[in-house]
């Protein structure tokens, strides 16, 4: 797996129009917190009991070959690591994380989106 900050991302998935790019937070955060322009909704693990979703790698099959780049990006970066982990255990070859996820990591008040992350960052992001 390979690590690219936010705006890393956002120039590649500009030079390569054939990635997939995929939100793996919860539906809730998706929807309520926004995501990043573009990005796909396929959850590594929602609410309510928070378990790992066992259909993750089906979803990301249903929308992907193997051999394509994906993208995946969460929070704050740590469940894309296990997401990502999945996917190439299951055989896909190009997976990519967005180092620091969308919101970043907390600050000295416990506070995301101040130092680091996709938002903080500024680059698009939309809510529904």
């Amino acid at each position: 797996m390979q690590h690219l900050t936010p705006k890393e991302a956002y120039e590649f998935l500009h030079g390569n129009p054939s990635a997939i790019f995929i939100d793996c937070r919860s539906e809730m955060e998706f929807l309520f917190v926004g995501h990043p322009t573009g990005a796909i909704m396929i959850p590594w693990n929602d609410g309510p009991d928070w378990e790992v979703n066992p259909q993750f790698v089906g979803h990301v099959k249903k929308a992907a070959s193997v051999d394509r780049p994906l993208l995946l990006i969460c929070r704050s970066g740590n469940r894309s690591l296990d997401a990502g982990a999945a996917l190439e255990k299951a055989g896909f070859t190009q997976v990519y994380n967005v180092l620091h996820g969308f919101e970043g990591e907390l600050n000295e008040h416990h506070q995301r989106n101040s130092m680091t992350g996709w938002r903080h960052d500024g680059l698009p992001w939309e809510q529904c």
